[in-house]
């Protein structure tokens, strides 16, 4: 019996001209682990929020067809009602916390139902032992990990003991390392018995999880296994991306697959055959000199040494709770260093306020959200180059710099009905319209699928080529690898490695690219360079042989 079924199913947001999703036939049965997988604003989220009746009782508009929960209607039920069926986790824990301490905070859900107190106590404990968290009973939620945090926020949906749990990217604030323990986590769980639905967009990180996987595109969905909906999907991880290119079937679904699979077609390729190296920097930006910082008596960053130069795209990486963000707010004023020196353009900028130093720095903090609040897009940009004391763009002018952000057309519209990607964009269109010297990303692509992340990197470029230096925190590794000239690895608050990315991000197989993990040695990091290499081996191959018929991975020799 399926434990969730669309029957005809669709929905329209209010004042909506047309249906976001529409004709949506899907059956999940108890047992699967089902990954929902679409390019940005298809539908998935409002496909995932409908199953507990978030939708539409949180949102308004108007629903078609039915769709059924575990025998219930989610519309009718409500989502208080369904909650004992539908434990839902999104990306940010922290935004559903309600209490202080990890004990409160579980057994709240307990407390709504009136549970008896010694079957709430009882419900608790065999929760968190169940997910490995009794340790943390009594710590207080702002001082766990992000992976912690995460753990909770399961917990306290799990406590209810629910069918079926929803999860909203709750993977996207992690780090690789501590992502892949929360799927575990979850793979157990539905091992168990508990169906699982995810939402995700970084598809590398999951598929070898999941046994089906929903495809949001066009107004409706459809569903089937792995490899036979990533065969045409909009979307893929860069091993089927590579696999797709080169024409390999089955599509492996892991970097080990992917391995064997083209181990045929294999020569040996150096790697300088495959990637140009990194343009050759400018004059110094940002020079961090044994830079020690921290919160109270709590030391985070220790004797910190890092250069910028113009045109430098620079990648900072490591663990949730190393010092990154910090290291970020250090550079804008935000925290002070209790050591050492912060240089912009050879200058110390120790005795700068924030609004000084902003108006040579640009900082994009994790949520861009924040930094959105003008009625209109021309609005955001201006409402910048009035608190610097500039003058504001014309109408041309804006258009200009919004084509530039590949967001022509919408100097109109209001900033919070944009897209995920697009109000990435107009963030940092805010932030750069003063042209700094210096740009700061923190995880600037949570919520963004591969082509918005392409985009991003385009534009990233053409900062680079305006002699603006980058620093970009993040654990999106494959973001990195595509577009980072140096990438720099933080650990316990300290700069541990600093080089070129195919030598910083390739050992570690948590934190290595997957096309450096199917091809170790060969210095490929991204699919381009494999396919480069690939070709490069295939008519190697071509001059040992001189055959030409086509050699099996899409090459004519």
């Amino acid at each position: 019996m399926a434990n969730i079924e669309y029957l005809g199913w669709g929905y329209s947001y209010p004042a909506a001209d047309r249906p976001t999703l529409s004709h949506v036939t899907l059956s999940l049965d108890p047992s699967e682990f089902t990954l929902l997988i679409g390019e940005s604003g298809a539908g998935k989220s409002t496909l995932a929020r409908a199953i507990n009746g978030l939708v539409p009782h949180f949102t308004g508009g108007r629903i078609a067809g039915r769709l059924r929960v575990a025998g219930l209607d989610p519309v009718e039920v409500g989502p208080s009602g369904m909650a004992l069926h539908v434990g839902m986790v999104f990306q940010d824990p922290e935004s559903q916390f309600v209490l202080d301490t990890v004990e409160d905070e579980v057994a709240f859900a307990l407390e709504n139902v009136a549970l008896p107190r010694d079957e709430m106590r009882r419900r608790v404990t065999q929760t968190l032992d169940a997910l490995g968290i009794t340790d943390l009973r009594r710590r207080a939620l702002h001082t766990l990990s992000g992976g912690e945090q995460q753990r909770v926020a399961i917990a306290s949906a799990l406590v209810l003991r629910p069918s079926t749990l929803v999860l909203d990217e709750p993977t996207s604030q992690l780090d690789p390392a501590t992502a892949a323990e929360v799927l575990d986590l979850l793979k157990d769980l539905n091992t168990a018995g508990l169906a699982i639905v995810l939402v995700e967009h970084r598809l590398e990180r999951v598929l070898p999880y999941v046994n089906r996987i929903v495809s949001v595109a066009n107004g409706t969905a459809s569903a089937g296994s792995p490899q036979a909906v990533l065969t045409t999907a909009a979307i893929a991880p860069p091993i089927v991306q590579l696999a797709r290119a080169v024409g390999v079937t089955p599509l492996p679904l892991t970097p080990a697959a992917a391995a064997q699979a083209l181990a045929a077609h294999m020569r040996a390729v150096a790697p300088s055959a495959c990637r140009p190296g990194p343009p050759t920097p400018g004059a110094e930006v940002l020079r961090l000199c044994g830079v020690q910082a921290g919160y109270g008596d709590q030391p985070v960053l220790h004797d910190i040494d890092l250069t910028l130069r113009e045109g430098e795209i620079v990648a900072l990486i490591g663990r949730n709770g190393q010092g990154k963000s910090t290291l970020l707010r250090t550079i804008m004023g935000l925290l002070k260093p209790a050591a050492g020196d912060v240089r912009i353009a050879r200058q110390s900028v120790l005795d700068w306020d924030t609004s000084a130093i902003s108006r040579r720095v640009a900082y994009l903090p994790q949520n861009p959200n924040a930094l959105l609040y003008a009625d209109t897009v021309a609005d955001e940009l201006n409402i910048t180059r009035r608190n610097h004391g500039l003058p504001v763009l014309n109408a041309g002018d804006v258009e200009r710099w919004l084509g530039r952000l590949r967001l022509a057309g919408l100097a109109g519209a209001f900033p919070r009905d944009l897209s995920v990607g697009e109000r990435q964009r107009v963030a940092i269109g805010a932030v750069t319209v003063t042209r700094p010297l210096l740009l700061l990303l923190d995880e600037p692509t949570r919520g963004l699928d591969y082509a918005a992340k392409r985009a991003l990197a385009g534009l990233l470029e053409d900062w680079r080529r305006d002699g603006c230096a980058v620093l970009v925190v993040s654990h999106d590794i494959e973001f990195i690898a595509g577009c980072a000239d140096r990438v720099v690895a933080l650990d316990k608050g300290r700069i541990v490695a600093d080089g070129l990315p195919a030598g910083v991000l390739v050992g570690d197989p948590v934190f290595t690219p997957q096309i450096a993990q199917a091809f170790p040695g060969t210095g490929w990091i991204t699919v381009a360079d494999a396919l480069a290499g690939l070709r490069a081996s295939s008519l190697s191959h071509h001059d040992e042989t001189k055959h030409t018929k086509t050699n099996g991975v899409g090459f004519t020799s």
